[in-house]
């Protein structure tokens, strides 16, 4: 058997693309270069790791025990790097942090860049997912940390406290719903939203919970953040859901409403997650601790 890390980041990529052009690039690979490496892969094994049809590829039996191992092999190797950086000057460790859109945008940005002052051989590979797609990654191997909201499934991870994060709803003065009280998310669906970028991981939270009541959100405008948001909101273009945290960080307004809404989903918290915080590599397991405190 004679492979090397180049090769199992590689088939790594295959599978979580699903084809190997996609794969090769991923891996800054030309396409004949990563065809032999997977023949020679499975050559070298006398077995086949990929099932090859028309729209793509998929793991055979002993490819998925493989895909299990490379994913083990490459976070001791990852890890083996990061330790050892500790002792090089010049050599920088790199933790993987993925996050909700509201920890992207509302805690993490001075967290990180106070942890970063400190630490001046780590990078952070911060991405934002929706909080599902997160737990998955973590589960995979495919990320050090995440952050999520505590309505995702988190089994088999282990989890600490970060912040509250309630959602709530805001509406333009004299908007036929802003009467004082709380409402549903269902009495909404009728209005005009203002919403987040489609790709934003709250977007696409809210959209999933319009759908599961049968419904869609009428988007009349998109926003890059937060503040772009509560801006439109204010001059009429329509209503929102942001996060509480968003609202609490700007001066008090007159030309908008605050209000919450009556679903559960709304009153969530952020969890801070790993797989195992204590297998983590020492810097991952810094930025954890840095992170809960």
């Amino acid at each position: 058997m004679h492979f090397d890390l180049t090769d199992l980041r590689l088939y790594l990529n295959i599978l979580h693309t699903g084809n190997i052009t996609a794969g090769a690039a991923r891996s800054h690979l030309s396409l004949a270069a990563a065809s032999a490496r997977v023949r020679a892969m499975e050559a070298s094994l006398g077995i086949d790791l990929l099932e090859r049809g028309r729209r793509g590829v998929s793991p055979t039996p002993a490819g998925r025990a493989l895909a299990e191992h490379a994913r083990v092999l490459l976070q001791q190797a990852e890890r083996l790097q990061q330790d050892l950086a500790e002792y090089a000057k010049g050599v920088k460790g790199r933790v993987r942090l993925l996050c909700n859109t509201s920890a992207m945008t509302e805690y993490l940005p001075e967290l990180l860049a106070g942890f970063l002052s400190t630490h001046p051989n780590l990078d952070i590979d911060l991405q934002e997912l929706p909080s599902s797609r997160i737990t998955h990654a973590l589960r995979q191997g495919a990320a050090d940390l995440g952050i999520v909201s505590d309505a995702v499934d988190t089994d088999g991870l282990q989890a600490w406290p970060f912040r509250d994060d309630p959602l709530v709803l805001i509406l333009p003065i004299g908007h036929p719903l802003a009467d004082g009280r709380a409402v549903r998310f269902s009495e909404t669906l009728s209005h005009d939203y203002v919403g987040l970028n489609a790709s934003s991981a709250l977007a696409i939270h809210l959209e999933e919970q319009a759908l599961h009541i049968g419904s869609r959100m009428q988007i009349r405008i998109r926003a890059e953040g937060f503040d772009g948001m509560i801006r439109m909101v204010a001059h009429g273009a329509g209503i929102a859901i942001v996060p509480k945290a968003a609202i609490d960080r700007r001066p008090p307004e007159p030309a908008y409403h605050c209000i919450p809404l009556q679903e559960a989903w709304t009153h969530r918290a952020l969890l801070l997650c790993a797989r195992n915080f204590e297998g983590l590599p020492a810097y991952a397991k810094a930025l954890a601790r840095h992170l809960a405190e």
